[in-house]
């Protein structure tokens, strides 16, 4: 089966994303699912719903397997399974109702109890005005109540005196004004009783109790014996499991008989994990139901699993299987209401042009500096043909007209820089837009835009981005503005991938400059930007996704040579990078100068009208102020080399995630495209006319097809090995009858 693997990847250590997978994990159970003979496609949510629902729809999965935690808000672990009820997708785990239930532990405790199942005396608290504090037995714990992970749980969570809780429940209100639990603290051991509905052993699904062992020397340390935050995130080793709990009989007899009541009672599907507490005098005590339990190597389920003979593998296979059945994803009936599979391979047209000169060093041949080379051609090619795709080569040459006007294509994933002037970025997408063809990437104007970057920073700065003070030349002979401010770094107005920057850029004075820009116009033939050089630090950000983009980890370009006073990012460093920089992804920053770079990244984005992928560049002064260097909308995706790939891996996502992020957009704009044709009773394609075709035919619904001659073009099958094929098809077939339905 296809299954898309929803999760939130943790990329630090703060208490923030303390509910979220490590790349280990992820790593672990994309492995276990592929052993299952499943194709995986990893999708990360932490960026806005409209690119996860892209991603999803444009992969088609037959199902989700989702581990998504959300990142904020009382219901946030129901909004995933909430956003794939409504794209009609089925997915592993408990509904988005049982989610936000369980997520609430005062609702669940206040459910429970109906059922026989016994907790902790305890009061929600969503104001400091609300809290009794008489008719309590101390010690009192004071936790979240929306939170997971034992965030927010310390030693010093725990309350022996009431004169103390109500500074106690003013803290943490302080932290979590969502609302906390005020319980009586149950001296004790913990335990936890898994759940795989699947496994038929007479318990409904019901594992075996599992106990937490602590390591003893750590555990001197502590005055209380709880699985706080601190073991968990910074002492985890102090930690291991025990499966079958080591507890007289009929405790483990009762664990298992509230853990069923409560799992029947809650409604939930395919697994889940209940926490309790055993009391010394042997009660047991609900503490709360995780109904998206941890799925790390290790955790308890595992453990608790292996006892019924269901290893790593097998307890994913039983989730699946349950989910399979529970959605009759075999069963046509109801596979009715799903969202139907396209019914063959997409073809997406490849523009792009080929690097056949390699860049010298020092710049001297950087003609084809910014093409690519026919390895990234080819990893990319085998990037979409591994999504299921056909691949047709459309190298961007002055034939490309013609070629397009007689390949019929769905949609184009461009790469394309163009092959003159400063417009030139724009001129395959232009031409996209006039034969109607959806294309990933930016539209004409940002590319336009974007690749003047005087005219990139004056639209930043409008929109009130720092951009460094900045002028411009057209033959190095202009008189330099008043108020111009040494040292300055000279660049070609319209170039990418470093051209034209050196360190000789960077000039101290007035001739250094104006012998810098005279070479730099006569080389381009192009105006020389001449812009501040800002002392810092250097940084770059990717974003994928449209109008909410999701902002990538920033990476910071780190220059080795402490004796270069004026250090840039140029175009050496870009041609021989491992000796004199290196990439710190993510960058080192402090939690607020990661947010500046955020913020000023998206407010980029949006600012210049980028859609699907772009990678801002900034300089940070050393007070902390982020100024905008310029906005690559088709950065490079050279395997392992280029910055945007390596963002990308160090965010959790794959090469080939990578491509799929970026052509999402354009697989989302065909089918809205294809919607329009059908509803306005139109051919679902145009095929437009070229010297030498036929004369043009009604369609069977009225609109106009026309059959052309077609040269035979090169495409690479689906296998993505990039084996050159003729295209067997006539000229006039229609692109939907191998596209997406609505």
């Amino acid at each position: 089966m296809r299954l898309a693997l929803t999760h939130n990847l943790r990329l630090s250590d703060s208490e923030d994303e303390a509910e979220f997978d490590s790349r280990e994990t992820i790593d672990a159970l994309t492995a276990a699912l592929e052993r299952l003979g499943h194709r995986v496609e990893r999708v990360e949510v932490s960026g806005p719903a409209s690119r996860t629902a892209a991603r999803l729809e444009a992969f088609a999965p037959d199902l989700i397997f989702n581990i998504a935690e959300g990142r904020r808000g009382r219901f946030r672990e129901a909004f995933y399974p909430a956003l794939f009820d409504e794209l009609g997708f089925p997915y592993t785990g408990s509904d988005a109702w049982v989610l936000a239930v369980t997520l609430d532990k005062a609702l669940t405790k206040l459910m429970l109890r109906e059922y026989g199942v016994i907790s902790p005396k305890g009061q929600f608290i969503e104001s400091l005005a609300d809290l009794k504090l008489d008719g309590w037995r101390f010690p009192i714990m004071v936790k979240p109540n929306f939170e997971g992970s034992s965030k927010g749980i310390t030693q010093d969570s725990i309350c022996e005196e009431r004169g103390k809780l109500r500074a106690l429940v003013e803290k943490q209100l302080a932290r979590f004004p969502a609302g906390v639990i005020v319980e009586e603290y149950i001296p004790g051991t913990d335990l936890t009783v898994a759940f795989l509905e699947r496994v038929e052993n007479g318990r409904d699904g019901v594992l075996t109790p599992t106990e937490y062992i602590f390591d003893e020397a750590e555990m001197k340390k502590r005055k209380y014996r709880i699985y706080d935050y601190d073991l968990k995130s910074e002492h985890e080793n102090a930690v291991s499991v025990r499966c079958p709990a080591q507890f007289d009989e009929h405790i483990l007899k009762r664990a298992q008989e509230m853990a069923r009541a409560a799992y029947k009672a809650l409604g939930c599907r395919d697994l889940g994990r209940i926490d309790f507490r055993v009391g010394e005098d042997g009660q047991v005590y609900f503490i709360e139901v995780n109904a998206l339990p941890s799925l790390e190597p290790g955790a308890g389920i595992y453990a608790a699993a292996a006892l019924e003979g269901i290893h790593t593998d097998g307890l994913l296979a039983k989730v699946i299987e349950s989910a399979v059945a529970r959605w009759g994803i075999n069963d046509p009936k109801k596979a009715k209401s799903r969202p139907p599979r396209r019914a063959g391979p997409l073809r997406v047209g490849f523009t792009f042009n080929v690097k056949r000169i390699k860049p010298q060093i020092d710049g001297s041949k950087d003609d084809e500096a910014e093409y690519d080379s026919p390895q990234t051609l080819q990893a990319i090619r085998e990037a979409i043909a591994s999504a299921g795709h056909e691949v047709v080569d459309l190298e961007a040459t002055p034939e490309l007209p013609t070629v397009l006007a007689t390949t019929p294509v769905d949609l184009v994933f461009n790469m394309a820089e163009g092959i003159k002037g400063r417009n030139r970025e724009s001129q395959v997408p232009a031409l996209l837009e006039l034969l109607d063809i959806p294309y990933s990437g930016s539209d004409p104007a940002t590319m336009s835009i974007a690749l003047d970057k005087a005219l990139a920073k004056r639209i930043v700065r409008q929109n009130g981005i720092l951009t460094p003070n900045f002028f411009t030349m057209t033959t190095g002979k202009e008189r330099l503005p008043r108020d111009v401010r040494f040292p300055l770094i000279v660049k070609p107005v319209a170039e990418g991938s470093s051209k034209g920057v050196h360190p000789t850029s960077v000039c101290e004075n007035e001739s250094e400059l104006r012998e810098a820009a005279r070479e730099m116009i006569a080389k381009y033939d192009q105006p020389a930007l001449i812009e501040d050089y800002i002392r810092g630090r250097e940084f770059t950000v990717g974003l994928l996704g449209e109008r909410r983009p999701k902002v990538l980890p920033p990476m910071e370009v780190v220059f080795l040579d402490k004796g270069d006073i004026h250090p840039v990012y140029s175009f050496e460093h870009k041609q021989d990078w491992s000796k004199k920089i290196r990439y710190d992804v993510p960058a080192k920053v402090e939690p607020a100068q990661q947010k500046a770079l955020e913020k000023a990244a998206r407010d980029c984005f949006i600012a210049l009208g980028c859609r699907d992928v772009a990678r801002v560049d900034f300089r940070m002064d050393e007070s902390g102020k982020v100024y905008f260097l310029e906005c690559n909308p088709l950065p490079g995706l050279t395997p392992g080399w280029s910055d945007l790939v390596m963002i990308s891996d160090a965010a959790g996502i794959s090469y080939n995630g990578l491509i799929s992020e970026i052509l999402s957009g354009a697989i989302r704009r065909y089918k809205e495209r294809e919607r329009e044709r059908r509803e306005q009773g139109r051919a679902p394609a145009v095929v437009v006319q070229v010297p030498g075709a036929a004369a043009t035919a009604s369609a069977p619904n009225g609109g106009i097809s026309s059959i052309a001659s077609v040269t035979p073009t090169p495409a690479v099958n689906g296998s993505g090995n990039g084996a050159a094929s003729a295209d067997p098809r006539p000229a006039t077939l229609s692109a939907q009858s191998e596209g997406l339905p609505s």
